[in-house]
């Protein structure tokens, strides 16, 4: 008997859509040797009919099933979907696809047969290589743009492409190991959230470009509130729990207080100049937080540097910041009139968000080395 691969499709109001998506799924599954092909419709309770459509296909697909429940979002659509995939279904591979005709069924026999060659999570990349939004206007691809930046430099994600992707296979023994009942709900949140638990659990990954083009029926889901749960899920998928944030704060709070105190000290009681100054401040802080997050973050490995090794390398890291920081306080200041210690705070301000994205990436990311 084959294993099963199935196909989870969150719909609400997509009758027009699933008409003709359903067909060109199902006849994707004589391409496929190494597994029989379900497809899962998660319908919200669609007032435009699509559950009473899909009911209908049935009585023609044997592999295609229906369930429903009320409107909670992106997220709980896949959560109810993926547990019943999983423990009713017996599946061995879950799809995460859109039901607006933007993912094209035609990849769905490659993205198995890149699973049959030990990939755990293959995703539809628009900004891989090869891919590509043809019909996204500036604003949006602005948008696309910026909020996959956000994710790989604060979340320690630089060899993907596209984090937000809605096409994606995956292994689902990886999903059993997820956190999934303290992942954001809604669309984007929820993408980026259950990547990062892939991730932290092991998946080989794999991206191939797609072509996304525009929707042809119904309307974008994609709404003010996703945009914003989208950013505060940006913290979430960094520290993973509160005490992570809470050191985050206390040493960036130090590093401040360090910097702004030492260089007080210097200018106001020593008399140095605001250049000398400024330039001691800041290494004198780079210092100090460097032993806060060597005690509390910067965790020794087997097979990592010595003491100085990290020091050089996180002072390495730094440096961008630092010298943000200090060109920050020399400008304002000496061009635009600043008061010097308003200037340099707002210098440090500015090298802390620099600093964080950059140690994220280089010092700390923990996520597993397969991307």
């Amino acid at each position: 008997m084959k294993k099963i691969a199935c196909i989870i499709l969150p719909t609400y109001n997509e009758a027009e859509n699933v008409i003709v998506l359903i067909p060109e799924i199902f006849k994707q599954a004589k391409k496929i040797d190494s597994h029989e092909l379900h497809v899962l419709v998660v319908d919200d309770t669609s007032p435009d009919g699509t559950a009473k459509i899909i009911k209908q296909f049935q009585k023609d697909y044997s592999h295609l099933h229906l369930i429903s429940g009320k409107k909670e979002g992106l997220g709980e659509a896949y959560k109810r979907g993926m547990k019943h995939a999983i423990e009713e279904l017996n599946s061995e591979i879950i799809f995460e696809m859109d039901a607006d005709l933007q993912h094209d069924p035609k990849l769905i026999p490659f993205f198995i047969t890149l699973y049959n060659n030990g990939f755990t999570l293959v995703i539809g990349s628009r900004f891989a290589p090869g891919g590509s939004t043809p019909n996204f206007g500036l604003y949006r691809k602005f948008l696309s743009f910026f909020g996959n930046w956000l994710i790989r430099f604060f979340g320690g994600l630089p060899r993907l492409h596209d984090c937000t992707s809605g096409y994606r296979l995956i292994k689902s023994d990886l999903i059993k190991k997820c956190d999934m009942k303290n992942l954001s709900t809604r669309g984007y949140s929820f993408q980026t959230s259950l990547l990062f638990e892939l991730l932290r659990n092991g998946a080989k990954v794999l991206e191939i470009p797609i072509t996304f083009p525009d929707r042809q029926h119904g309307v974008s889901k994609l709404a003010l509130q996703d945009q914003v749960e989208f950013m505060v899920n940006l913290v979430k998928i960094r520290f993973g729990k509160y005490y992570e944030f809470v050191r985050y704060g206390f040493i960036g709070t130090f590093g401040i207080l360090i910097n702004l105190g030492i260089y007080v000290v210097l200018t106001r009681f020593v008399g140095w100049t605001v250049e000398l100054s400024g330039a001691i401040a800041i290494e004198l802080s780079i210092l100090c937080n460097f032993i806060l997050n060597n005690l509390w973050n910067l965790k020794t490995k087997e097979g990592s540097p010595g003491l100085l090794g990290k020091m050089f390398k996180y002072h390495s890291i730094s440096a961008v910041g630092a010298s943000v920081n200090y060109i920050v306080l020399l400008v304002l200041f000496y061009k635009f009139g600043f008061h010097d210690i308003t200037a340099n705070f707002i210098g440090i301000v500015l090298s802390i968000f620099i600093n964080y994205g950059m140690n994220a990436y280089f010092s700390w990311k923990e996520l597993n080395q397969n991307i």
